[in-house]
């Protein structure tokens, strides 16, 4: 039996309740981690993890495989939980302008050839060292730390 999802339509800009998302922090075998570029607001122009909102219906990591697949054109298996990120943005008069709840994955790339996809500018593969000298969150960066030690059987399971 297929299960029916449906994207959620609520505004993402000052919505109503928290939005919750899903992310990956997906590594190939040389043990870079798969980037996207922002296409658009919040985060527009940052590089980050693949990623976006969850479906009503829709497991957790069923979500994360879909948004991969939907930005970067890949496969991946799921590893495990990375971290949650709580992104909260207030605008000059201090209303909520936005507020997510991540859940962040770590999982290994399968297969496929990774295109710039949906809302990403653009995609590259990057190396942990490197990601100093990308435009990121500190937090962000430290999602794929935490990925990445786990993908490499260096943290905590």
């Amino acid at each position: 039996m297929t299960r029916s999802m449906h994207p959620i339509t609520i505004p993402r800009e000052y919505p109503p309740v928290p939005l919750v998302g899903v992310a990956a922090a997906v590594f190939n075998e040389n043990g870079e981690v798969l980037l996207v570029e922002r296409g658009r607001p919040p985060s527009q122009g940052m590089w980050g993890l693949p990623g976006g909102l969850l479906d009503l219906g829709e497991s957790l990591a069923d979500g994360a495989r879909r948004e991969v697949w939907e930005e970067c054109g890949v496969e991946i298996e799921i590893g495990g939980l990375a971290d949650v990120f709580e992104p909260i943005q207030r605008d000059a008069e201090d209303r909520i302008q936005y507020h997510f709840v991540v859940v962040d994955f770590w999982a290994r790339y399968v297969s496929g050839n990774p295109q710039a996809q949906d809302d990403a500018a653009a995609i590259a593969w990057v190396s942990v060292a490197a990601l100093d000298d990308l435009k990121m969150s500190a937090e962000t960066r430290a999602v794929i730390r935490k990925g990445y030690a786990l993908a490499m059987g260096k943290g905590e399971r």
